[in-house]
């Protein structure tokens, strides 16, 4: 996901550069304007530097391009948000990541997400969040705060049961397997999933795993609304408010939703889980 923060940069550098061109400037005249070194405005350009508020400004400036100003502004200031580190964000713990994140979710209409490897946050059951947040905390090396992180991330669950918002879920069914915890905060975490399949609001998709695939397993994305993508790795996520990007993954999400089966063949998979579970502990 760095590659798309990378991309971005580089196109935020090719309107840099067609702002010089059409100054008539040639880059180590436009650095000698503004005293830098000769081989900024190429790092720029490339995208392999950052550009500050105070760049943009010079360049606008000797460029006789002032009115571009404000927008590229805005444009760099997306930039530096769409890759956030997760060491960064947790430096004030995970109760705090967890709070920042409900406004968001209050404000959204219509939640999609997709995940390959783990059931969505919002769907995850209390001791299966207990389990994640104990994780980070190891991970992450945290003065562990993980109750007030579990309350924190439980408290935009009840969404789910609120009007005015809608959900659609695609998960694989690979999902499913991962034993966080122990065996039984899975039996509770596939619980949870059973009785969510049933609510008004929320459409819960599961792709066998036997299915002839349209598009291969990938990493989770959310998209709220029609306004926002975003992803997560282990080191971070990354988010776009790009109309050409969310489009994209609003396209992709339906190729998933199209693999998926519901209702009553959903519950199916699920119980399977279940039962091999079940198999797993008997044997062990």
């Amino acid at each position: 996901m760095t590659e798309q923060a990378q991309a971005a940069r580089a196109a935020f550098g090719d309107r840099l550069r067609n702002i010089r061109k059409d100054a008539q400037l040639t880059g180590k005249e436009l650095a000698a304007v503004n005293n830098w070194h000769f081989t900024k405005v190429s790092k720029l350009e490339h995208g392999k530097q950052n550009a500050s508020e105070r760049d943009i400004r010079a360049w606008c400036i000797a460029c006789h391009a002032e009115e571009q100003i404000p927008e590229l502004i805005a444009t760099v200031r997306d930039i530096a948000q769409m890759w956030e580190l997760y060491r960064h964000s947790l430096r004030g713990g995970q109760k705090r990541l967890q709070a920042k994140g409900t406004p968001l979710y209050k404000a959204t209409k219509l939640l999609r997400a997709y995940e390959s490897i783990c059931p969505p946050g919002i769907l995850q059951s209390p001791s299966y969040v207990r389990a994640v947040m104990k994780t980070n905390a190891a991970i992450f090396e945290l003065t562990e705060d993980v109750e007030e992180a579990v309350e924190a991330r439980l408290e935009r669950q009840s969404l789910l049961y609120s009007p005015g918002h809608r959900y659609s879920f695609v998960i694989e069914y690979g999902a499913l397997l991962g034993v966080m915890g122990s065996a039984d905060t899975l039996f509770e975490q596939l619980d949870f999933l059973d009785t969510v399949t049933t609510l008004p609001s929320v459409s819960l998709g599961i792709i066998p795993p036997d299915v002839i695939r349209k598009i291969f397993p990938g990493e989770g994305f959310y998209i709220f609304d029609d306004s926002m993508a975003r992803t997560s790795t282990y080191a971070g996520r990354i988010r776009t408010v790009e109309p050409q990007d969310v489009a994209f993954m609003i396209r992709i999400f339906r190729t998933l939703q199209s693999q998926a089966v519901y209702g009553a063949k959903a519950r199916g998979l699920i119980d399977q889980r279940r039962k091999r579970l079940e198999q797993l502990q008997e044997s062990s």
